[in-house]
């Protein structure tokens, strides 16, 4: 059995702290016995401990690949699309990689799942019930549905054929419904209907025949090519829904969507997250501060309260599912990012006529480095605040240290890697301040050391 993770998304449910860069599946704010995790790292674990992470690889978008290599490590195999699509686009891209890279079987069974349920342990136990279901069956795909806890509105609902006992609990299944009313939902329950939580299994010849049906290639890197011509639609409706056999099995256990406020501070473990304080008389209130300053918080109850470099929210509980619809139109570039090297922070951007200036501050953690590039938009300053490291530019390599200074005009080859955790105020100033405007020559330091003289005493630059 070979397991597809599907990280997507952007972040506007759990703004501030979640933005285009950092959904909310990346945020540290679980408590694990004492230390804050997010929802990715939690769910990696979890499949370590049932033996299913070395059979799984993670789909996800260009914008999301240097954060999970920074919190799971460069070792976890990742599924890079060339732009987003959809989870349709996004399942048949992993399944060519599996069939034509890793030389995965056609009738080796492939279970997708998303990366970020809070569940127990017993859901992957479940899991793994599903290659069994597919091989014994002649369904062409077996889903994992959950008993509701009560008429949720914004779930999709699988209806089996018949009613689930403890002897079946996998059935054929009737019809789907997508986010009912109240009333409905209740029915559906009823009928001992089931949350869809957007697992799917199915053999790999079901996805491989369907691309070919469809006329697209069945290789990797083919389809990489062509990805900008696949439906840009979900999985559900470009499959699911016009499947002819599906089975489901019940999941009775814990599952719920951290996917607001609300329901992620129910499961934080822990209510102040960062600088600040918190009355006795704010009940149920919690605080999550990625600033430098304190935020105090007196007298408020039901409430959160978060702050990061992206903005400041308060909210009630009870309103905060409301949030993606206020910040409806509204739009700004991410001013907190984690990187597979570190971090950075926006401390400042202003636009003048002519030109624009931003400034970050940086952290690049020890043996980690920043590509060797070039930027044909913007000149930058460095100043070194903290640690040591090589910094490369146009061919030489110089050791530099906190204090040093560095210039680098436009149009200049420059990389730097640190030998201890090493941080940097670096201000752009240019035409154009995008991330498009980095041309990446070297991404390894290796390469750099190859293609650079080395010079070690600190010369200057």
């Amino acid at each position: 059995m070979e397991l597809i993770l599907l990280s997507g998304g952007s972040g506007k449910r759990l703004w501030p702290l979640s933005n285009d860069s950092r959904s909310k599946q990346f945020l540290k704010v679980l408590n694990n016995n004492e230390i804050l995790e997010s929802m990715v790292q939690r769910v990696w674990g979890q499949l370590q401990k049932v033996q299913l992470h070395q059979s799984t690889v993670i789909a996800t978008s260009k914008s999301q690949a240097d954060i999970i290599h920074s919190q799971l490590g460069d070792h976890v195999p990742l599924i890079i699309e060339p732009e987003r699509r959809d989870t349709f686009p996004a399942i048949a891209l992993a399944s060519t990689f599996l069939f034509s890279i890793k030389g995965v079987r056609l009738d080796d069974v492939i279970v997708v799942l998303p990366v970020d349920p809070y569940v127990g342990i017993e859901y992957f136990e479940k899991i793994k019930r599903l290659e069994s279901i597919v091989k014994e069956t002649d369904a062409e795909l077996v889903l994992m549905g959950v008993k509701p806890t009560y008429p949720s509105e914004k779930y999709g609902y699988i209806v089996p054929q018949a009613t689930l006992n403890q002897q079946q609990d996998c059935l054929h299944v009737s019809h789907f419904k997508e986010k009912p009313t109240e009333s409905e939902a209740q029915e559906l329950i009823n009928q001992d209907a089931l949350w869809n939580c957007g697992v799917f299994a199915f053999r790999l010849e079901f996805m491989i025949s369907l691309l070919k049906n469809k006329g697209f290639p069945t290789h990797y890197e083919e389809l990489q090519e062509q990805y900008n011509q696949l439906d840009k639609t979900s999985f559900d409706y470009a499959v699911v829904e016009k499947a002819k056999k599906i089975n489901v099995l019940s999941y009775t256990g814990d599952w719920k969507d951290l996917g607001t406020w609300n329901t992620l501070t129910e499961e934080m473990g822990i209510k102040q997250i960062g600088k600040g304080i918190i009355s006795e008389d704010s009940t149920n209130t919690h605080l999550i501060n990625e600033l430098d300053i304190p935020v105090t918080v007196v007298g408020i109850k039901d409430a959160v309260v978060a702050a990061s470099p992206d903005g400041i929210l308060v909210t009630d509980k009870a309103s905060s599912p409301r949030l993606k619809d206020v910040l409806n139109g509204f739009s700004q570039r991410p001013m907190f990012e984690e990187r597979r090297w570190g971090w950075y922070k926006v401390l400042d951007y202003t636009k003048y006529d002519e030109h624009e200036v931003l400034t970050k501050r940086i952290c690049i953690l020890e043996g980690k480095n920043l590509s060797y590039q070039k930027h044909n938009a913007r000149k930058e300053i460095w100043t070194i605040i903290k640690g040591s490291g090589l910094f490369a530019f146009n061919g030489e390599i110089h050791s530099v240290q906190s204090g040093d200074v560095l210039e680098i005009p436009l149009g200049s080859i420059h990389g730097i890697k640190a030998s201890t955790d090493l941080e940097i105020i670096e201000v752009q100033s240019g035409s154009q301040l995008v991330e498009e405007d980095i041309e990446r020559i070297f991404t390894s330091w290796d390469d750099v050391e190859q293609h650079c003289k080395i010079f070690r005493p600190r010369t200057g630059c």
